[in-house]
């Protein structure tokens, strides 16, 4: 049976809502090897990110030539910040950090993109060198490997997410979103291959308008199916996120979603690069009957899990706000995001963007706060709770002062009013039985 967490005490002042010292503060890394450093460690991945990119440039520069790469580039660029739009939408509850976002994006679109073309590549030639039938060897690399390769490469990013900014990585949302990017980035650069690629065909055969390669890639890729990628990676977060919302002790289940996760990503998309060997209509019965569906049923769940969020805002913060470090009004205005919303307006309105900047991490904090103590009374409580606790509730009490007001005015206006019924009997006075009192005070000989 999981343990409930400790009650939280009343703040005594604000040196009490201080964070404490403990892993990842100052004192804790004075005697951490130089490698474990963290300038060290964002440096290093930096360079083997910048590596990546600048050799994935030179290869699909050399493939696509460069007005198809520069075709492919303005045209494969299109639908990255529709994408990636959805996916901050679906964070607004715990916002991530933007720099986990920016490495998921980067790495999909240069470590996973050039591992997959390399793979690939290898993979297809020696298949073809094996069985002497380039054709086969085409269809098994698409069917096969690729998937394989492909779907590893991008569930990297999220494994590293969710081993070193495990703080950042608490639910199903957390690694849709962070499989998501990963993808966004990967289809990127894809895209601009295909694109640049057809784009260069079309030059050689005189194809243009409607009836070029071009438009045709660009209308399957783009705007039939610019959720393909992401698609099938958000089955890999999805089993990440189940694996963050586990118990510790629980070690199989902690293991075995995410690889199943992984499973299922890779069997979609092998799934929809086979589809062109089911017929001339593969490709759009595929598309209607699995993805469109699919689509769709992981969007239900993606919205349904956010509202479970937020209701989780609503039923842990009470213990906070009993204990002093919130107001009683502050629970439901943090667990609705159209109270958050107009909270972030009052002070934006009344203090200047600093202030909305402020409360907006303030309801982040809350937020982070309230999944901590969700954890932890269902068991998956990790060794520093007491710290991570004080260290939130710290960031909250400094922000009091700017966040309380708002949020207090969120409240008064979203909360739903609180139903008077009449009693079953008659009373004196009162709904239409006897006189009605008087708007003022009625004289009293006795009172002194």
């Amino acid at each position: 049976m999981a343990t409930s967490p400790p009650h939280p005490s009343y703040p005594s002042g604000p040196t009490e809502g201080a964070p404490l010292a403990g892993p990842g503060t100052a004192g804790s890394l004075r005697h951490a090897h130089w490698w474990q450093r963290a300038w060290v460690r964002y440096g290093a991945l930096s360079t083997l990110l910048a590596i990546s990119g600048l050799v994935i440039l030179a290869l699909v520069r050399e493939e696509t030539g460069t007005e198809g790469f520069l075709v492919g580039l303005g045209l494969a660029v299109l639908p990255v910040p529709l994408l990636i739009a959805a996916f901050r939408w679906l964070d607004r509850v715990e916002p991530g950090p933007w720099r986990n976002l920016l490495f998921c994006f980067a790495w999909g679109a240069c470590a996973a993109a050039l591992i997959a073309i390399v793979a690939n590549s290898f993979a297809t030639r020696w298949i073809a060198t094996a069985t002497a039938d380039p054709s086969s060897a085409d269809t098994l690399g698409a069917t096969v490997i690729a998937p394989v390769v492909e779907e590893s490469a991008k569930a990297a990013a999220v494994l590293l997410v969710f081993l070193f900014r495990r703080r950042d990585f608490t639910g199903i949302v957390d690694g849709v979103v962070i499989a998501g990017v990963t993808a966004t980035g990967f289809a990127f650069t894809e895209n601009i291959l295909y694109l640049g690629t057809a784009f260069g065909t079309d030059q050689l055969t005189g194809g243009t308008g409607i009836a070029s390669v071009t438009a045709a890639t660009f209308f399957v890729r783009i705007i039939m199916s610019p959720f393909a990628h992401p698609l099938f990676t958000v089955l890999t977060g999805i089993g990440f996120g189940i694996s963050a919302l586990s118990a510790d002790r629980r070690h199989l289940r902690r293991v075995a979603f995410p690889l199943a996760g992984l499973l299922l990503a890779m069997g979609m998309h092998a799934m929809w690069n086979g589809s062109s060997a089911f017929g001339e209509y593969g490709f759009f019965a595929v598309y209607a009957a699995f993805m469109v569906p699919i689509f769709g049923l992981l969007t239900w769940l993606v919205i349904w899990t956010r509202q479970r969020e937020l209701k989780t805002v609503r039923a842990e913060l009470p213990a906070y706000a009993g204990a002093g470090w919130l107001t009683p009004t502050e629970p439901y205005a943090l667990g609705s995001m159209r109270a958050r919303r107009i909270a972030r307006q009052y002070a934006r309105r009344h203090a200047g963007r600093a202030a909305a900047r402020e409360v907006a991490r303030y309801e982040a904090y809350a937020t982070s706060l309230a999944f901590l103590r969700h954890r932890a009374r269902r068991g998956g409580a990790s060794a520093d709770f007491a710290v991570r606790e004080r260290e939130l509730l710290g960031e909250l009490w400094r922000r009091r002062e700017t966040a309380r007001p708002a949020l207090d005015h969120a409240a008064r206006i979203t909360a739903p009013p609180v139903p008077v019924t009449a009693p079953p009997w008659p009373v004196y006075g009162v709904y239409g039985y006897g006189p009605q009192p008087a708007p003022y005070p009625a004289y009293n000989p006795y009172r002194s």
